[in-house]
């Protein structure tokens, strides 16, 4: 067993206790743990107030920005002619609430946009695939901030710093496993209202539970598209632009089609 003793010595008539060097270093920063490191709070507010210059530096890939991401209505007319249209009755929308929303097929954990949305586990902890990619990309005290929320439940979601992603913040949410739309539903709904709270204008999010959850994509993307829709009708000035960030083709082919049926343009 290590006994650490105090040294005692006189000063102006005073005897005062000085713990061994290294324990009065960690004392003197009562947020930092371990000594001499910045806690993941400390690095969050580093990160949340870094200008975004700078913070390129911490993410090892090329950042996309918002204005490099096209408009549904910037991405119809360049691409209408080759894009088959839906069978299904399109419901035609303004072009100003079309153009808040974009799909883009790319790494979400490249964006510099204000949140990006982690299909997460139950634990927050990481794990495979967007989970593992976005804790890779933000650094450990992702992790380490993760581990304070006490999990999540299916449907929840849960905001946390971005640290070295791009993005600033990001919005934790457990999908279903299966194909269980009430649930996929809130996972959307939650994260919308954690950005709405938080004065998050941007926002992107992957297609939540479609992969080794076993969601049915074009299902899934139908859940993503009208609970996105109806969110942007009633809190109008909440959000600038909701990002479908599309990894797989068949993805990209089902958003295409989509879309036009739900923010349907001329």
């Amino acid at each position: 067993m290590l006994v650490l003793k105090a040294t005692v010595v006189s000063c102006s008539r005073r005897r005062v206790r000085v713990l061994p060097s290294f324990l009065s270093r960690c004392n003197s920063a009562a947020s930092t743990s371990p000594c001499g490191r910045m806690s993941f709070d400390e690095e969050k507010q580093k990160f949340l107030n870094m200008p975004a210059e700078e913070k390129r530096g911490f993410y090892k890939g090329s950042v996309t920005t918002v204005d490099q991401v096209p408009t549904w209505p910037e991405y119809w007319d360049k691409n209408k002619s080759s894009v088959a249209r839906t069978l299904e009755k399109a419901d035609k929308v303004d072009e100003q609430l079309a153009g808040k929303v974009s799909m883009w097929q790319g790494d979400i954990t490249s964006l510099e946009i204000d949140a990006i949305v982690n299909a997460a586990n139950s634990s927050l902890l990481g794990g495979g695939g967007v989970d593992g990619a976005i804790h890779r990309a933000a650094g450990p005290n992702l992790k380490k901030e993760c581990a304070t929320l006490g999990g999540c439940r299916v449907g929840e979601a849960k905001i946390t710093g971005g640290y070295m992603l791009p993005a600033k913040y990001v919005i934790h949410t457990v999908g279903p496993q299966g194909e269980k739309p009430e649930k996929l539903r809130e996972c959307y709904e939650n994260s919308l209202a954690l950005a709405k709270e938080n004065h998050l204008r941007t926002i992107a999010f992957p297609c939540i539970s479609t992969g080794i959850y076993g969601y049915p994509q074009r299902p899934a993307a139908k859940v993503a598209l009208s609970t996105v829709k109806n969110f942007l009708v009633e809190n109008k000035d909440a959000v600038d632009r909701v990002i479908f960030c599309l990894f797989l083709k068949t993805d990209k082919e089902i958003y295409e089609d989509l879309l036009q049926k739900y923010f349907g343009l001329d």
